[in-house]
Protein backbone atom coordinates (compact mmCIF):
# COMPACT_ATOMS: atom_id res chain seq x y z
CA UNK A 1 0.00 0.00 0.00
CA UNK A 2 1.42 3.51 -0.80
CA UNK A 3 2.00 5.81 1.71
CA UNK A 4 0.10 8.53 2.29
CA UNK A 5 1.52 12.22 2.13
CA UNK A 6 0.92 14.50 4.79
CA UNK A 7 -2.00 16.74 4.35
CA UNK A 8 -0.78 19.47 5.29
CA UNK A 9 1.65 19.34 2.25
CA UNK A 10 -1.38 17.77 -0.13
CA UNK A 11 -2.46 21.43 0.51
CA UNK A 12 0.04 23.15 0.47
CA UNK A 13 -0.26 25.04 3.73
CA UNK A 14 1.59 25.14 6.92
CA UNK A 15 0.44 23.39 10.42
CA UNK A 16 -0.20 27.28 11.80
CA UNK A 17 -2.63 27.79 8.96
CA UNK A 18 -6.37 29.51 9.79
CA UNK A 19 -9.40 27.66 8.32
CA UNK A 20 -9.94 30.25 6.04
CA UNK A 21 -6.44 29.03 4.73
CA UNK A 22 -7.41 25.10 4.15
CA UNK A 23 -10.90 26.06 2.81
CA UNK A 24 -9.04 28.54 0.04
CA UNK A 25 -5.76 25.92 -0.42
CA UNK A 26 -8.55 23.41 -1.48
CA UNK A 27 -11.09 25.81 -3.53
CA UNK A 28 -7.76 25.69 -5.47
CA UNK A 29 -6.83 22.40 -5.20
CA UNK A 30 -10.29 21.11 -6.15
CA UNK A 31 -10.35 23.43 -8.96
CA UNK A 32 -7.28 22.33 -10.49
CA UNK A 33 -8.11 18.62 -10.26
CA UNK A 34 -11.34 18.22 -10.79
CA UNK A 35 -12.07 15.37 -13.09
CA UNK A 36 -14.71 17.58 -14.91
CA UNK A 37 -12.41 20.42 -15.06
CA UNK A 38 -8.92 18.54 -15.67
CA UNK A 39 -8.75 16.68 -18.89
CA UNK A 40 -5.35 16.41 -19.31
CA UNK A 41 -3.97 15.22 -16.24
CA UNK A 42 -4.71 11.45 -16.10
CA UNK A 43 -3.54 11.29 -12.00
CA UNK A 44 -6.15 13.99 -11.95
CA UNK A 45 -8.85 12.38 -10.01
CA UNK A 46 -6.06 10.28 -7.99
CA UNK A 47 -5.08 13.73 -6.67
CA UNK A 48 -8.71 15.36 -6.43
CA UNK A 49 -9.41 12.45 -4.04
CA UNK A 50 -6.17 12.92 -1.96
CA UNK A 51 -6.66 16.86 -1.56
CA UNK A 52 -10.24 15.72 -0.99
CA UNK A 53 -9.23 13.77 2.02
CA UNK A 54 -7.07 16.44 3.34
CA UNK A 55 -9.10 19.16 3.45
CA UNK A 56 -11.73 16.30 5.35
CA UNK A 57 -9.20 16.22 8.02
CA UNK A 58 -7.82 19.56 8.49
CA UNK A 59 -11.21 21.53 8.31
CA UNK A 60 -12.66 19.50 11.11
CA UNK A 61 -10.74 20.84 14.19
CA UNK A 62 -11.37 17.40 16.55
CA UNK A 63 -9.81 15.35 13.35
CA UNK A 64 -6.93 17.44 13.01
CA UNK A 65 -6.06 17.63 16.66
CA UNK A 66 -6.02 13.76 16.50
CA UNK A 67 -3.76 13.98 12.95
CA UNK A 68 -1.30 16.48 14.64
CA UNK A 69 -0.73 14.40 17.39
CA UNK A 70 -0.65 10.82 15.48
CA UNK A 71 -0.77 11.22 12.05
CA UNK A 72 -2.34 9.07 9.91
CA UNK A 73 -2.70 6.63 12.64
CA UNK A 74 -5.28 8.73 14.15
CA UNK A 75 -7.57 8.89 11.66
CA UNK A 76 -7.36 6.61 9.72
CA UNK A 77 -10.27 3.72 10.58
CA UNK A 78 -7.76 0.63 10.50
CA UNK A 79 -6.22 2.39 13.44
CA UNK A 80 -8.66 3.00 15.46
CA UNK A 81 -8.91 6.60 14.58
CA UNK A 82 -11.79 8.86 13.23
CA UNK A 83 -11.86 7.32 9.86
CA UNK A 84 -13.02 7.11 6.20
CA UNK A 85 -15.01 4.66 4.74
CA UNK A 86 -17.41 3.16 1.68
CA UNK A 87 -15.90 6.29 -1.12
CA UNK A 88 -14.65 4.31 -4.34
CA UNK A 89 -13.17 1.38 -1.56
CA UNK A 90 -11.39 3.77 1.34
CA UNK A 91 -13.15 7.16 1.83
CA UNK A 92 -16.23 9.54 1.98
CA UNK A 93 -17.55 12.00 4.69
CA UNK A 94 -20.71 13.38 6.46
CA UNK A 95 -18.36 16.77 6.16
CA UNK A 96 -20.82 19.15 3.85
CA UNK A 97 -18.31 20.58 0.43
CA UNK A 98 -21.75 22.65 -0.91
CA UNK A 99 -20.22 25.60 -0.30
CA UNK A 100 -16.86 24.94 -2.08
CA UNK A 101 -18.42 23.35 -5.00
CA UNK A 102 -21.05 26.04 -5.18
CA UNK A 103 -18.07 28.47 -5.75
CA UNK A 104 -16.55 26.49 -8.65
CA UNK A 105 -19.19 25.16 -10.63
CA UNK A 106 -22.10 27.73 -9.66
CA UNK A 107 -25.08 27.23 -7.65
CA UNK A 108 -28.43 25.94 -9.09
CA UNK A 109 -27.04 24.28 -11.53
CA UNK A 110 -24.46 22.01 -13.53
CA UNK A 111 -22.67 20.52 -10.35
CA UNK A 112 -24.12 19.58 -7.26
CA UNK A 113 -21.37 18.11 -5.36
CA UNK A 114 -20.92 13.70 -4.61
CA UNK A 115 -23.71 11.50 -3.42
CA UNK A 116 -23.34 11.48 0.48
CA UNK A 117 -22.08 15.04 0.75
CA UNK A 118 -25.47 16.71 0.50
CA UNK A 119 -26.89 18.55 -2.20
CA UNK A 120 -30.16 17.13 -3.57
CA UNK A 121 -33.09 19.01 -4.86
CA UNK A 122 -34.57 22.60 -4.54
CA UNK A 123 -37.06 24.43 -5.40
CA UNK A 124 -36.07 28.03 -6.59
CA UNK A 125 -36.12 30.73 -4.17
CA UNK A 126 -37.70 33.80 -3.22
CA UNK A 127 -35.40 36.70 -5.40
CA UNK A 128 -35.74 40.18 -5.40
CA UNK A 129 -35.90 41.91 -8.49
CA UNK A 130 -33.28 44.49 -9.96
CA UNK A 131 -33.19 47.92 -9.60
CA UNK A 132 -33.59 50.70 -12.10
CA UNK A 133 -31.93 53.75 -12.99
CA UNK A 134 -33.37 56.72 -15.11
CA UNK A 135 -32.33 60.15 -16.01
CA UNK A 136 -34.21 63.01 -14.56
CA UNK A 137 -33.40 66.88 -16.13
CA UNK A 138 -33.80 69.42 -14.14
CA UNK A 139 -33.91 73.88 -14.53
CA UNK A 140 -30.97 75.12 -12.06
CA UNK A 141 -33.48 76.76 -10.41
CA UNK A 142 -35.08 73.25 -9.49
CA UNK A 143 -32.39 71.84 -8.57
CA UNK A 144 -31.46 74.78 -6.63
CA UNK A 145 -34.38 75.58 -4.61
CA UNK A 146 -36.41 72.32 -4.95
CA UNK A 147 -39.19 71.02 -6.62
CA UNK A 148 -42.48 68.21 -7.18
CA UNK A 149 -42.06 66.36 -10.60
CA UNK A 150 -44.53 64.38 -11.57
CA UNK A 151 -43.30 61.62 -14.63
CA UNK A 152 -44.23 59.06 -16.32
CA UNK A 153 -43.11 55.28 -16.09
CA UNK A 154 -43.25 51.76 -16.83
CA UNK A 155 -43.73 49.45 -13.89
CA UNK A 156 -44.19 45.53 -13.76
CA UNK A 157 -46.72 44.31 -11.62
CA UNK A 158 -48.71 41.93 -10.01
CA UNK A 159 -51.32 40.21 -12.28
CA UNK A 160 -55.06 41.42 -10.83
CA UNK A 161 -56.53 38.40 -12.07
CA UNK A 162 -54.42 35.39 -11.13
CA UNK A 163 -52.72 37.56 -8.24
CA UNK A 164 -49.58 36.69 -9.61
CA UNK A 165 -49.72 33.29 -10.01
CA UNK A 166 -49.58 32.95 -13.33
CA UNK A 167 -52.58 30.28 -14.04
CA UNK A 168 -55.20 28.45 -11.93
CA UNK A 169 -56.02 25.18 -10.57
CA UNK A 170 -52.30 24.05 -9.08
CA UNK A 171 -50.85 20.83 -9.32
CA UNK A 172 -47.42 18.94 -8.79
CA UNK A 173 -45.34 19.42 -11.90
CA UNK A 174 -45.29 15.68 -13.99
CA UNK A 175 -41.44 16.21 -15.23
CA UNK A 176 -39.92 17.20 -11.71
CA UNK A 177 -42.30 15.43 -9.54
CA UNK A 178 -42.83 18.36 -7.30
CA UNK A 179 -38.90 19.02 -6.52
CA UNK A 180 -38.06 21.71 -9.03
CA UNK A 181 -35.28 20.09 -10.85
CA UNK A 182 -34.05 17.65 -12.79
CA UNK A 183 -31.18 15.52 -10.89
CA UNK A 184 -28.81 13.23 -12.97
CA UNK A 185 -26.46 10.63 -12.01
CA UNK A 186 -23.08 9.72 -13.18
CA UNK A 187 -20.88 7.06 -11.91
CA UNK A 188 -17.58 7.51 -11.89
CA UNK A 189 -14.14 6.17 -10.14
CA UNK A 190 -14.63 8.76 -7.41
CA UNK A 191 -17.83 7.84 -6.74
CA UNK A 192 -21.37 9.35 -8.14
CA UNK A 193 -21.79 12.95 -9.52
CA UNK A 194 -25.17 14.35 -9.37
CA UNK A 195 -25.95 16.95 -11.98
CA UNK A 196 -28.97 18.71 -11.22
CA UNK A 197 -30.96 21.57 -13.75
CA UNK A 198 -33.72 23.66 -13.31
CA UNK A 199 -36.97 21.72 -14.75
CA UNK A 200 -38.13 23.28 -17.98
CA UNK A 201 -41.65 22.60 -17.35
CA UNK A 202 -42.17 24.55 -13.74
CA UNK A 203 -39.10 26.66 -13.73
CA UNK A 204 -38.35 25.25 -10.39
CA UNK A 205 -41.42 26.06 -8.93
CA UNK A 206 -42.43 22.43 -8.83
CA UNK A 207 -45.34 23.23 -9.68
CA UNK A 208 -47.67 23.60 -12.56
CA UNK A 209 -50.71 25.00 -13.59
CA UNK A 210 -53.86 23.51 -15.59
CA UNK A 211 -55.12 26.99 -16.93
CA UNK A 212 -52.91 29.74 -17.83
CA UNK A 213 -53.83 33.22 -17.06
CA UNK A 214 -54.80 35.05 -20.66
CA UNK A 215 -54.09 38.25 -18.70
CA UNK A 216 -50.48 37.82 -18.20
CA UNK A 217 -50.18 35.19 -20.23
CA UNK A 218 -48.86 33.09 -16.95
CA UNK A 219 -46.15 35.38 -16.49
CA UNK A 220 -48.08 36.36 -12.83
CA UNK A 221 -47.44 40.02 -13.71
CA UNK A 222 -47.99 42.76 -16.08
CA UNK A 223 -46.39 46.37 -17.57
CA UNK A 224 -48.21 49.34 -16.88
CA UNK A 225 -47.69 52.84 -17.56
CA UNK A 226 -47.65 54.74 -13.86
CA UNK A 227 -47.90 58.48 -13.17
CA UNK A 228 -45.19 59.23 -10.13
CA UNK A 229 -44.70 62.18 -8.26
CA UNK A 230 -41.46 62.51 -6.45
CA UNK A 231 -40.12 65.54 -4.31
CA UNK A 232 -36.60 66.91 -5.01
CA UNK A 233 -35.48 68.34 -1.82
CA UNK A 234 -32.96 71.85 -2.34
CA UNK A 235 -29.98 71.73 -3.30
CA UNK A 236 -29.44 68.67 -5.72
CA UNK A 237 -26.91 68.65 -8.20
CA UNK A 238 -25.48 66.35 -11.41
CA UNK A 239 -25.07 63.26 -10.35
CA UNK A 240 -27.07 62.58 -7.14
CA UNK A 241 -29.60 59.91 -6.95
CA UNK A 242 -32.70 59.68 -4.93
CA UNK A 243 -34.64 56.51 -4.69
CA UNK A 244 -38.20 55.37 -4.92
CA UNK A 245 -39.00 52.18 -3.46
CA UNK A 246 -40.35 49.64 -4.74
CA UNK A 247 -40.95 50.62 -8.49
CA UNK A 248 -37.77 48.47 -9.90
CA UNK A 249 -38.04 45.43 -11.43
CA UNK A 250 -40.22 42.77 -10.51
CA UNK A 251 -38.78 40.15 -8.02
CA UNK A 252 -39.37 36.06 -8.99
CA UNK A 253 -40.78 33.79 -6.57
CA UNK A 254 -42.64 35.98 -4.18
CA UNK A 255 -39.66 38.72 -3.99
CA UNK A 256 -40.12 42.13 -3.60
CA UNK A 257 -39.79 44.26 -6.45
CA UNK A 258 -36.52 46.37 -7.26
CA UNK A 259 -36.15 49.94 -6.24
CA UNK A 260 -35.75 53.05 -8.97
CA UNK A 261 -33.09 55.05 -8.76
CA UNK A 262 -33.88 59.02 -10.44
CA UNK A 263 -30.34 60.31 -11.28
CA UNK A 264 -30.14 64.08 -11.79
CA UNK A 265 -28.95 66.16 -14.10
CA UNK A 266 -28.80 70.08 -13.89
CA UNK A 267 -28.73 72.84 -16.83
CA UNK A 268 -26.38 75.59 -16.70
CA UNK A 269 -27.29 78.59 -15.77
CA UNK A 270 -26.39 82.14 -17.66
CA UNK A 271 -24.78 83.27 -14.71
CA UNK A 272 -24.53 81.57 -11.63
CA UNK A 273 -21.80 79.05 -12.13
CA UNK A 274 -21.76 76.11 -8.92
CA UNK A 275 -19.00 74.37 -7.63
CA UNK A 276 -20.53 71.60 -5.41
CA UNK A 277 -22.75 74.00 -3.09
CA UNK A 278 -20.46 77.13 -3.80
CA UNK A 279 -22.11 79.72 -6.48
CA UNK A 280 -19.71 81.98 -8.49
CA UNK A 281 -20.62 85.52 -9.91
CA UNK A 282 -18.77 87.14 -13.05
CA UNK A 283 -19.52 90.68 -12.09
CA UNK A 284 -18.55 93.72 -14.77
CA UNK A 285 -17.03 96.68 -14.27
CA UNK A 286 -15.71 100.01 -16.25
CA UNK A 287 -12.87 101.21 -16.29
CA UNK A 288 -14.00 103.99 -13.91
CA UNK A 289 -16.05 101.94 -11.34
CA UNK A 290 -12.23 99.72 -11.05
CA UNK A 291 -9.97 102.24 -10.48
CA UNK A 292 -12.15 104.59 -8.43
CA UNK A 293 -14.22 101.92 -6.26
CA UNK A 294 -18.31 101.98 -5.67
CA UNK A 295 -21.24 100.20 -4.65
CA UNK A 296 -22.74 97.92 -7.25
CA UNK A 297 -26.09 96.41 -6.94
CA UNK A 298 -25.61 92.10 -7.66
CA UNK A 299 -27.69 89.36 -8.18
CA UNK A 300 -27.89 86.13 -5.90
CA UNK A 301 -29.99 83.19 -5.53
CA UNK A 302 -31.61 85.20 -2.66
CA UNK A 303 -32.35 88.26 -4.22
CA UNK A 304 -30.24 91.68 -5.41
CA UNK A 305 -27.05 92.75 -2.69
CA UNK A 306 -25.07 96.08 -2.40
CA UNK A 307 -21.95 95.01 -2.33
CA UNK A 308 -18.54 97.76 -2.17
CA UNK A 309 -16.12 97.38 -4.49
CA UNK A 310 -12.66 98.61 -3.62
CA UNK A 311 -10.88 101.11 -5.50
CA UNK A 312 -7.88 99.64 -7.52
CA UNK A 313 -9.89 96.10 -8.34
CA UNK A 314 -8.15 94.24 -11.36
CA UNK A 315 -10.21 91.27 -13.15
CA UNK A 316 -9.71 88.19 -11.21
CA UNK A 317 -10.59 89.98 -8.12
CA UNK A 318 -12.48 88.24 -5.98
CA UNK A 319 -15.10 88.99 -2.85
CA UNK A 320 -16.65 86.05 -0.88
CA UNK A 321 -20.28 86.53 0.32
CA UNK A 322 -20.66 83.85 3.32
CA UNK A 323 -23.55 81.86 3.55
CA UNK A 324 -25.22 82.96 0.05
CA UNK A 325 -24.58 79.77 -1.84
CA UNK A 326 -26.32 76.99 -2.40
CA UNK A 327 -29.10 76.09 0.78
CA UNK A 328 -28.83 71.77 0.02
CA UNK A 329 -31.12 70.50 1.71
CA UNK A 330 -29.85 67.05 0.34
CA UNK A 331 -26.38 67.02 1.96
CA UNK A 332 -27.29 69.37 4.92
CA UNK A 333 -24.52 71.69 3.81
CA UNK A 334 -24.93 75.81 2.54
CA UNK A 335 -22.08 77.23 0.61
CA UNK A 336 -20.93 80.62 -0.51
CA UNK A 337 -20.73 82.89 -2.90
CA UNK A 338 -18.03 84.51 -4.81
CA UNK A 339 -17.88 87.19 -6.47
CA UNK A 340 -15.33 87.39 -9.42
CA UNK A 341 -14.71 91.06 -11.16
CA UNK A 342 -14.18 91.66 -14.77
CA UNK A 343 -12.92 95.06 -16.04
CA UNK A 344 -13.94 96.36 -19.28
CA UNK A 345 -12.20 98.69 -21.28
CA UNK A 346 -14.44 100.27 -23.91
CA UNK A 347 -14.04 100.30 -27.32
CA UNK A 348 -15.04 103.32 -28.18
CA UNK A 349 -14.55 106.99 -27.14
CA UNK A 350 -16.03 110.47 -27.34
CA UNK A 351 -13.36 113.36 -27.89
CA UNK A 352 -14.43 114.45 -24.64
CA UNK A 353 -13.59 111.17 -23.46
CA UNK A 354 -9.91 110.08 -25.40
CA UNK A 355 -9.25 113.73 -24.42
CA UNK A 356 -9.50 113.08 -20.71
CA UNK A 357 -7.78 109.77 -21.03
CA UNK A 358 -5.12 111.50 -22.94
CA UNK A 359 -4.70 113.15 -20.04
CA UNK A 360 -4.40 110.76 -17.33
CA UNK A 361 -1.47 109.10 -19.72
CA UNK A 362 0.46 112.09 -18.67
CA UNK A 363 0.30 111.47 -15.19
CA UNK A 364 2.26 108.32 -13.46
CA UNK A 365 -0.19 105.21 -12.79
CA UNK A 366 2.89 102.67 -12.65
CA UNK A 367 1.88 99.89 -10.22
CA UNK A 368 4.95 97.69 -8.25
CA UNK A 369 4.00 94.91 -11.08
CA UNK A 370 4.63 96.97 -13.98
CA UNK A 371 7.12 98.94 -12.86
CA UNK A 372 8.76 94.99 -11.77
CA UNK A 373 7.43 93.86 -15.64
CA UNK A 374 9.31 96.76 -17.01
CA UNK A 375 12.83 96.69 -15.47
CA UNK A 376 12.51 92.65 -16.25
CA UNK A 377 12.02 94.01 -20.37
CA UNK A 378 15.14 96.43 -19.74
CA UNK A 379 17.49 93.77 -17.96
CA UNK A 380 16.11 91.46 -21.23
CA UNK A 381 17.42 93.86 -23.76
Amino acid sequence: MATKRDYYEVLGVDKNATEADIKSAFRKKAKEFHPDLNKDDPNAAEKFKEAQEAYSVLSDESKRKMYDQYGHAGVDSSAGGAGFNGFGGGFTSDFDFGDIFDTIFGSGGGFSGFSGFGGGSQQSRASRGSDVLMRMDLDFEEAIYGTEKKFSIDVVEECDECHGRGGFDKEECRTCHGKGTITTEQHTILGSFMSQTTCSDCHGQGYTYKRKCSECNGKGRVKRKKNLTINIPAGIKTGDRQRVSGKGNPGSNGGSNGDLYIEFVVDEHDYFVRDNDDIYLEVPLTLTEAILGCKKAIPTLYGNLKINIAAGTNSGDKQRIKGKGVDNKFAHHKGDMYVVFKVYTPNKLSREQKSLIEKLADTNLETDEIKEFNRFVKKND
